[in-house]
């Protein structure tokens, strides 16, 4: 197998095969997210309980993702997914067993679950990477983030109707968004499992080959030495970073809202405007960053972090919270997106898997820390404090960019003599 042999249209099958599965996902994600804290504070019989079942999301995210990236090695990228896609299956299965059964344990466990088989799935966008060539990494890797946008419409879409469909079916109304997660479960693991060939592992070590970019293939190095490379640290950097700025900010955004008398309409839209800025331009994203570079693209990101941080706790108005959150989300967008492709670029085939899910963890639990510290900073200091918090965050970013280019000049040879 070479380049000139894998065809156009292979890379196209492998990418839409990526991309309606990752659709499905996020579908299934959300649908079953919309009633999960109202479920939790039911069955656990406190209000304290809401947040149980997210936390514990977020928590079998992080651990799974190191794990199913070393699968990824082993037993290649088709069967890795597919192992992350059956973990969310059998935690929406659980959960419908739960909900029907009032199990609150039951509900902790499937979240759990469901959690972990993100933590596989999220990996997508480095697999669809890895059947591209270099130059057309990024925009691939914006192509799936742009997946999220479909499961932000249709998850919550799906929640009246599958509600329905279970009451007319003898279950309980709650259960059909989780009966409707395990379809969409079932049909994105079926899309991987049979559409996925020939493996992105096998496209990716000829591409390795043949057109280098960054670290060729060769023994896999030990993390010490792959993390300790500037251009990875950027990479993790920037996605972690970016996540923790968004969560810290888009998590409170609502209970701002709420104490300044805006209503539900109004902060849906606000959240609508995020989502947006999230999601809906990450194809033109992929394209700048494949155009303009990796790094100007994360600068880019960072200086929106920032003027969403300083702008958010300006005004109360619905206008200025709308066009502030979908500068957050789209700061985020870049960073996400330019981090995702720089790290593919500086890592070998054999070393991906493996430190892309390490990264993953980080990003996970950067996700934990914004939403469960956001409260007490928003306790202490209001809307100020958290602007505050993440407008120091994205300088650091900065700071490290400031860094990285200096590290680049002290390793870039000395020009020849004339």
């Amino acid at each position: 197998m070479t380049t000139a042999t894998i065809s156009h249209g292979t890379r196209q099958r492998l990418t839409a095969a990526l991309f309606f599965s990752q659709s499905l996902f996020s579908a299934a994600m959300i649908a079953g997210f919309t009633l999960t804290p109202i479920l939790a504070a039911e069955l656990g019989g406190s209000d304290s309980a809401a947040g149980v079942p997210n936390t514990l999301t977020l928590l079998g995210r992080a651990a799974a993702a190191y794990p199913i990236g070393w699968l990824f090695d082993k037993v290649g990228r088709r069967l890795g997914l597919t192992m992350g896609f059956a973990l969310a299956l059998a935690g929406a299965g659980l959960t419908v067993w739960a909900v029907v059964n009032g199990s609150f344990l039951g509900l902790c466990a499937g979240a759990a679950l469901m959690g972990m088989g993100r933590g596989g799935t999220e990996q997508a966008r480095y697999v669809a990477a890895e059947v591209q060539l270099p130059e057309r990494r990024a925009k691939v890797i914006g192509l799936i983030v742009f997946a999220g946008t479909i499961g932000a419409v249709g998850g919550p879409a799906l929640v009246g109707p599958s509600a329905r469909l279970a009451a007319q079916w003898g279950l309980l109304g709650d259960a059909g968004p989780y009966l409707a997660t395990v379809v969409l479960y079932g049909m994105g693991l079926l899309i991987i499992f049979l559409f996925l060939r020939p493996d992105p592992r096998q496209i990716s070590q000829v591409v390795a080959v043949e057109k280098p970019v960054g670290t060729v293939e060769g023994a896999a190095r030990p993390f010490s030495q792959i993390f300790s490379q500037p251009t990875v640290l950027l990479a993790v950097a920037a996605m972690a970073i970016g996540q923790l700025v968004m969560a810290l900010i888009m998590v409170i955004t609502p209970l701002h809202m709420d104490h300044n008398n805006h209503g539900t309409e109004s902060v849906s839209l606000v959240i609508m405007a995020h989502t947006l800025g999230m999601f809906g331009l990450s194809g033109v994203t992929g394209g700048l960053i494949d155009r303009y570079g990796r790094i100007p693209l994360i600068v880019a990101g960072s200086v929106l972090l920032i003027i969403s941080g300083i702008q958010a706790p300006l005004s109360v108005s619905l206008w200025n919270l709308v066009v502030s959150l979908f500068l957050l989300g789209l700061g985020w967008n870049f960073c996400f997106i330019a981090g995702s492709s720089l790290m593919s670029d500086a890592l070998a085939p054999s070393e991906r898997a493996r430190a892309q899910g390490a990264s993953e963890v980080l990003v996970s639990l950067a996700t934990g820390v914004g939403s469960l510290g956001t409260g007490a900073v928003f306790h202490q200091g209001g809307m100020t404090a958290v602007a505050a918090v993440g407008i120091a965050l994205s300088l650091l970013l900065v700071a490290l960019l400031v860094w990285f280019k200096r590290s680049e000049s002290r390793s870039a040879p000395p020009p020849a003599p004339a």
